[in-house]
């Protein structure tokens, strides 16, 4: 099943590569973007009055990607929850958080001129413990005027033997030397 889900990735980065003309990459400069988003962050094993249940969390993200090709982007999301929880861990025992911010490395992939997908690894930091997490997720931008776009995301953070966690999110992001 690994090397199907290889070869899968292989196939899909050098299709994407090999379907662009030779005009669009003569026009395209590598660029860069920051982006704010307010979001909700949802938890499905939180623990709240001594029972398990979803619980949900305003958030803050601040991203930075870097656009070296049309399709192609690489970026540090970084994820900031504003409130302390418990939650139970995939070992059933009870894991404090206190206002845990996330630093991901993904590599956004937008095979149209709307979505984005994105994929990484990074960590999760809070002062009872430091968690290794693996993101997916996706994001929908619609052009502004003056290098800005509406972005729309979704996301999905697996925290490795602790627990997962989904946020959505809204904001702008500005280009830089387009």
């Amino acid at each position: 099943m690994k090397k199907i889900y290889c070869f899968l990735m292989f196939a899909i980065i050098t299709s994407s590569f090999s379907q662009e003309s030779e005009g669009k990459k003569e026009n395209f400069k590598p660029y860069h973007s920051i982006s704010g988003l307010l979001s909700h962050t949802m938890i499905k094993d939180g623990i709240r009055d001594g029972k398990t249940e979803w619980i949900a969390f305003p958030s803050f993200a601040f991203d930075y990607n870097f656009v070296f090709n049309p399709k192609w982007r690489i970026g540090l999301h970084n994820d900031l929850i504003f409130e302390d929880f418990i939650v139970e861990n995939k070992d059933g025992n009870e894991l404090e958080r206190s206002e845990p911010f996330a630093t991901v490395l993904v590599g956004g992939y937008k095979p149209g001129k709307h979505f984005t997908f994105e994929a990484g690894m990074g960590y999760e930091f809070a002062k009872e413990e430091d968690l290794f997490l693996t993101r997916i997720g996706t994001e929908y931008a619609v052009e502004l005027p003056n290098e800005w776009e509406f972005i729309v995301n979704l996301v999905y953070d697996m925290k490795w033997n602790a627990y997962d966690s989904f946020a959505f999110g809204v904001g702008v992001s500005k280009s830089f030397g387009k």
